[in-house]
């Protein structure tokens, strides 16, 4: 019998829709472990503690994080801290899977190759090398087999969790990265 696994689903605002199309074409082989719209009600409280609410009342739940990649995803300081909060290792915490997916808005979900600059920093630094701990595809448009696929991605980067080692070196962001993102990039 195939693992269901616990899915924390990483993703910026305007992306929205299409974690609801990632949830709604998994189905049954994942449970959603992410933030709803409204789950947290941050009015008044700092960074830190809005983090570790996160952290500590959804990403722990998870196995595995999954980052939907849009134009704008890079910008975003609380999907970095997502993955972040998913790679490190703790008494309370224990580390997740890491997969990215271009979404088709994304200029480089038509590419045979990425620029690093258009993904989360903290993402691309744990894609390259041999031993890369996190894991990019491009969102799937074969409809036969989609499910499948995405299923074996899932499994994976569950599997690798426990095989390679991931990068958190680099420092939070503590704000959203200024910029403009849409329109050809």
């Amino acid at each position: 019998m195939t693992q269901r696994h616990r899915v924390f689903v990483s993703h910026h605002d305007e992306d929205r829709e299409y974690k609801k199309r990632f949830l709604q074409m998994m189905g049954d082989l994942v449970v959603d472990e992410s933030v709803d719209e409204d789950d947290i009600d941050d009015t008044g409280l700092d960074a830190e503690t809005i983090r570790r609410e996160i952290r500590d009342e959804y990403i722990r739940q998870a196995s595995v994080t999954i980052v939907l990649i849009g134009p704008c995803t890079w910008q975003r300081m609380h999907v970095d801290w997502e993955i972040n909060s998913s790679i490190r290792h703790t008494d309370y915490n224990q580390r997740n899977g890491l997969l990215g997916i271009w979404l088709p808005e994304h200029p480089d979900h038509r590419s045979e190759t990425y620029n690093e600059k258009l993904m989360p920093a903290r993402l691309a630094d744990n894609i390259d090398g041999d031993d890369a701990y996190a894991l990019l595809y491009k969102w799937p448009r074969k409809r036969p087999r989609r499910r499948e696929t995405v299923r074996q991605w899932i499994d994976e980067a569950f599997r690798r969790r426990r095989t390679a080692t991931p990068n958190s070196g680099r420092a939070l962001l503590q704000g959203n990265i200024d910029g403009s993102c849409s329109n050809g990039w």
